[in-house]
């Protein structure tokens, strides 16, 4: 917009400048012209009078730029050539016939001012006097200048809003697309090449989303497929005699259970969830997930309140928070769930604990799938390394997101962070 406002905005006192100078060289040619027609008639009157009657005729002949004087005038330097006065004493000298000996000198001051000297017939001095008119300048054309160049800058600027909308609407559109893929279809208008960029984002959309379904199904079917040998393979160990073998045949069978589970289970997250969201009243929501805990024997602790419910997914409210707590109660102890609200207008739910923490350089990577860190987190090793990457996955389909910290004097915090929608009061929730 710059660019273009600045080209017009050139091109606009280009051409007022251009009129101003055909304004000026318009004026010049015209006072040359009245001296050329009257200077000569003048001096000629003045010339045929008696010395006595000479003075009464000089207001007579006065004109506004120049006026007559019965004197020699003042002294000083010829005028400069390239000036306008030097002009007009060639017009001057040019309509006397070389009648007369002219002679001009320049008169000191701020503005243009020179005298002409002659001496008539009767060897009388003649001065005319000549001080030139400021540059003739209408008062509306500065103003009409300046309406034009803010009509070029509202024109330049609704140019660029009209082009740059599609490529608005592009970057909001990527922006926005999340793990389910089920960002609308951006429209395909505006400039050809954002038009084009357009398409292509909505085809490559379409691609990715069929792309992770085509994914999500292969694993429902490996998923499918893998639970018939795993039922036959702990039919047949439930038939053989107990011993250690047994039992540790049992616990891989578990453990494949597990994995099998916990891969579809991230693999839809990253399709994104169906699940509608509704309105949650948070604070009942985490007593009950708190009580839920208790009646299995684990103390956590809820901390904060909301004070107004948010319109959220609960299922995959749930499953995150559920993942993140009992990865404090396996790793450390202490527990608690702090809630409160930021000031930007998003709720912040914090899962504490008092275990050994995770290493500073390992706080991003423990959110990638079958990652874990085993020596920094070491009461057990057990997992998939799958829980933490389905609770970031499902908390940017909720559009929050997950951070994990280092508390001071040990343990960890992870910070679940999602949009507040809070409004007038309605109905509460349901327990979830």
């Amino acid at each position: 917009m710059v660019i273009l406002l600045v080209g017009l905005a050139l091109a606009q006192g280009l051409s007022f400048a251009l009129v101003l100078k055909e304004r000026e060289g318009a004026a010049d040619r015209l006072m040359l012209s009245n001296l050329e027609q009257d200077v000569a008639s003048s001096v000629s009157i003045l010339d045929m009078m008696p010395a006595a009657e000479r003075p009464r005729w000089l207001g007579k002949l006065e004109r506004k730029n120049y006026s007559y004087q019965l004197n020699a005038g003042v002294s000083g330097d010829e005028p400069p050539r390239e000036a306008l006065s030097r002009q007009a004493v060639d017009t001057i000298t040019h309509a006397l016939q070389g009648r007369y000996t002219v002679h001009a000198n320049a008169v000191s001051g701020d503005a243009e001012h020179f005298q002409v000297h002659i001496h008539l017939s009767d060897g009388s001095p003649l001065t005319i006097d000549i001080h030139p008119a400021p540059k003739p300048l209408a008062m509306w054309l500065p103003a009409l200048l300046a309406v034009q160049l803010v009509l070029l800058g509202v024109c330049a600027w609704l140019a660029v809003r009209v082009v740059t909308h599609p490529l608005k609407q592009l970057a909001s559109a990527a922006e926005n697309l999340g793990p389910d893929l089920k960002a609308e279809q951006i429209p395909e208008s505006g400039p050809m090449e954002v038009a084009h960029a357009a398409a292509a984002f909505n085809a490559m959309q379409q691609r990715i989303a069929g792309y992770l379904a085509e994914r999500v199904q292969i694993l429902a079917a490996i998923s499918h497929d893998l639970q018939t040998p795993i039922t036959r393979m702990r039919l047949r160990l439930d038939l053989m005699e107990p011993s250690d073998t047994q039992e540790r045949f049992l616990q891989d069978l578990r453990e494949m259970e597990q994995l099998v589970r916990e891969g579809v289970t991230y693999a839809r997250t990253l399709h994104g969830s169906s699940e509608t969201p509704v309105r949650v009243d948070v604070d009942a929501f985490l007593d009950s997930l708190a009580f839920d805990y208790r009646d299995g024997g684990q103390a956590i602790e809820v901390e904060g309140k909301v004070g107004a419910p948010i319109e959220t997914r609960p299922q995959a409210l749930r499953r995150i928070l559920m993942n993140l707590i009992d990865n404090a109660l396996k790793f450390g102890n202490e527990v608690r769930v702090a809630v409160s609200r930021e000031a930007g207008g998003n709720l912040a739910i914090a899962v504490q604990d008092r275990g050994p923490g995770i290493p500073e350089a390992d706080l991003e990577r423990v959110m990638q799938p079958f990652y874990r860190v085993e020596t920094s987190r070491n009461r057990g090793t057990g997992g998939t390394g799958l829980g933490l990457a389905i609770a970031q996955q499902l908390a940017r389909a909720m559009g929050g997101h997950l951070v994990l910290s280092n508390r001071e004097g040990g343990g960890l915090q992870a910070t679940l962070t999602l949009p507040l929608a809070s409004s007038a009061p309605a109905q509460p929730a349901a327990r979830h």
